[in-house]
């Protein structure tokens, strides 16, 4: 009963514990959005919140209560191996191998070598180190040194799809970011088990390397079962929640089975045999993510399960920090960051004229690799777990490097993706008058019949021919010719002053055209005429606006059945009805109330547009300028309250 009894009450406490640190997870997200509008990244908000919600401050998160919680560490851990295999996809290496392998050579070679030194020789600064005897600083100087080596690869994917990168220069950094986060890990694993014999004081001879080498290949071996396991699950037509949650049991379980395995051999060898749960799930992601049909069902699991683990993850180490120690290493931690910039500025040199990559590259290829997050916090946490007496601090430095490379980092690579060209960003669209004029490109029937539709609502199109219609038979409208897709041709046809841009090319012709509009001109609205439905992803990036013929009329057959009123209000059908859209350009009416609005009795709003999102609308909304309104009435309301808003 006693024993039961106490079950009952470490669960108890437990669940507790567990709800108090929901609540600030919780806090922690919603803080971390307001970082981020500022300009600060999401993991910074985190960490703060933690360390506001720790024995630091207001101590809602107590000392016991994060040991109660370490499992969390093990789940977190689990899960950031996952996502940086799930990165390591070789059939998108390939193209760039070769400048992948120098410069990951030289990032990790040149980097880790060069910290580790620096860190030896300074140590006698860092307060932790001080009393080191020297084969002790020689341990922390391996450990700081791998941890300087890993890079955040989600940070990279992040600043890649918000510049649209693409391009060798960003292939390469891809390549080395998930290929360098999979060999840190291996370095880890041996720095890390070198750092425990020369501390403890341990026997480095042969035999130490050859169990060394087993724990290696053992680990290996456990990641390929790992990853057959997670084959399996995936196999299996399952529920989205039930995958996600054997994702979080398997990693879990992989730290449950190497814990395990070190005490039993303990007890019947006499030796620990230490495996490294990290490496096994990069191994299992890695294996599921290129030898199997599920790499994508994976990756997108992990989208799913990630951000909550990370929020707990980043949460609970925040509150683990003493806001004391932070501030006393915080000087040692500016100056370990520049070390570590210049260890990488040097392997950056080494890997370009290694690889025989641009010149132009040399001095800027260690930009993009400055971000760290996930892998390198978790390889911090395990070691601060192991040695208790000084991991800590060291832990805390190495929060306070990650915080500054989350600041410097991504601006430093965006720079250089613009640097190199690389980076297609849509251009700023010219402000001008809307005047209704629109370019349609592609001349042909419907082209032609699109033309007088928009002229009999006041629209002044323009036709644009690129092949060799017969446009002398058109009198109608001013026919333009376009010779080549070029800046220079769209800029003779006057693409950047006019309201609307509709493609009605071949898909291929369509595409270079919507590229060039959205990267040099930036036009608001490109409209596509799709010929085959598997281009409208590459369409829709560009946010470009799409009629699939076929799709198009289903779903107008659908609206005539459903809501006749509706499709003849669109389709212009209805006499003396009319639909437009109009942007908010009149400074009176910034600022207005939807209610103060004196509008006409027959003229009804049906949507409001801002920053390129639907808002919920109300009587209280409050319209600002760029706001695009959607306006239902008569031909002639509408066309005094077009006045009252563009002017």
């Amino acid at each position: 009963m006693e024993v039961l009894s106490g079950i009952n009450t470490n669960l108890g406490s437990l669940v507790v514990v567990g709800i108090g640190l929901l609540i600030v997870a919780l806090a922690a997200d919603s803080i971390a959005k307001v970082f981020q509008k500022i300009k600060l990244p999401l993991i910074t908000g985190f960490i703060i919140t933690g360390i506001i919600a720790g024995s630091s401050m207001l101590n809602f998160i107590t000392v016991e209560a994060i040991h109660k919680l370490d499992f969390l560490y093990d789940i977190a851990l689990s899960i950031i191996a996952f996502s940086a295999g799930s990165e390591l996809y070789l059939n998108e290496l390939r193209s760039r191998i070769n400048s992948i392998k120098w410069m990951t050579i030289g990032q990790l070679v040149i980097t880790f070598v060069l910290s580790s030194i620096s860190v030896y020789f300074i140590a006698d600064y860092i307060p932790f180190m001080k009393e080191m005897d020297a084969i002790s600083k020689i341990a922390v100087a391996i450990l700081f040194g791998t941890i300087f080596v890993a890079r955040s690869p989600s940070s990279a994917i992040a600043v890649i799809n918000e510049m649209r990168a693409n391009g060798p220069f960003t292939k390469t950094v891809m390549g080395v970011t998930v290929v360098k986060d999979v060999l840190v890990i291996i370095l880890f694993a041996i720095s890390f088990a070198l750092a425990k014999a020369f501390i403890s004081g341990e026997t480095t001879d042969i035999y130490f390397f050859i169990i060394l080498l087993f724990e290696l290949l053992l680990s290996f071996g456990l990641g390929v079962v790992g990853g057959s396991l997670l084959k399996f699950f995936f196999s299996l037509t399952l529920d989205s929640r039930i995958k996600s949650a054997l994702i979080i049991i398997t990693g879990y379980s992989i730290y449950l089975g190497a814990a395990l395995l070190a005490s039993s051999s303990e007890l019947f060898f006499t030796h620990e045999i230490v495996v490294e749960p990290l490496l096994i799930c990069i191994i299992a992601s890695f294996v599921i993510t290129n030898y199997s049909k599920h790499r994508i069902e994976f990756s997108e699991q992990l989208d799913i399960v990630a951000p909550i683990i990370y929020i707990i993850f980043f949460t609970l180490t925040g509150a683990s920090l003493s806001i004391q120690t932070l501030l006393s290493v915080f000087w040692i931690a500016i100056v370990l960051f520049f070390v570590r910039l210049i260890t990488m500025f040097l392997g950056g040199i080494t890997g370009v004229i290694a690889a025989n990559d641009p010149r132009e590259y040399t001095f800027i290829s260690w930009m993009p690799y400055v971000t760290q997050a996930g892998v390198a916090l978790g390889l911090a946490t395990i070691v601060a777990t192991e040695f208790p007496a000084w991991g800590h601090a060291f832990e805390t430095i190495i929060i306070a490097i990650i915080v500054i490379n989350q600041l410097i980092g991504p601006p430093l690579f965006k720079w250089t993706l613009n640097f190199v060209k690389e980076s297609h960003l849509r251009a700023n669209s010219p402000v001008h008058k809307h005047n209704q004029d629109a370019l349609i490109i592609g001349v042909e029937s419907q082209s032609i019949a699109l033309a007088q539709q928009l002229a009999k609502h006041n629209w002044k199109p323009k036709l644009v021919s690129v092949d060799d219609f017969k446009i002398d038979d058109i009198s109608e409208f001013e026919v333009l010719k376009m010779n080549d897709f070029s800046l220079e041709s769209l800029n003779k046809i006057d693409c950047a002053n006019v309201d609307a841009v509709v493609l009605m090319l071949s898909d291929k012709k369509n595409l270079e055209l919507a590229e060039l509009i959205y990267e040099k001109i930036g036009n608001k609205e490109v409209i596509v005429r799709l010929n085959k439905r598997e281009n409208f992803n590459k369409f829709h990036d560009l946010g470009a606006l799409i009629i699939e013929p076929t799709t198009a009329i289903v779903s107008l057959l659908d609206h005539f059945v459903r809501s006749p009123n509706a499709a003849t209000l669109l389709l212009g059908m209805d006499e003396g009805q009319d639909s437009v859209d109009v942007e908010i350009v009149n400074h009176d009416i910034h600022g207005m109330r939807l209610r103060e609005l004196r509008l006409p009795s027959d003229i009804i709003i049906l949507s409001i547009m801002r920053k390129g999102h639907i808002i919920i609308s109300h009587g209280y909304t409050r319209l600002r300028l760029g706001d695009i309104i959607t306006l239902v009435g008569s031909e002639k309301s509408i066309e005094e309250i077009m006045f009252k808003f563009e002017t």
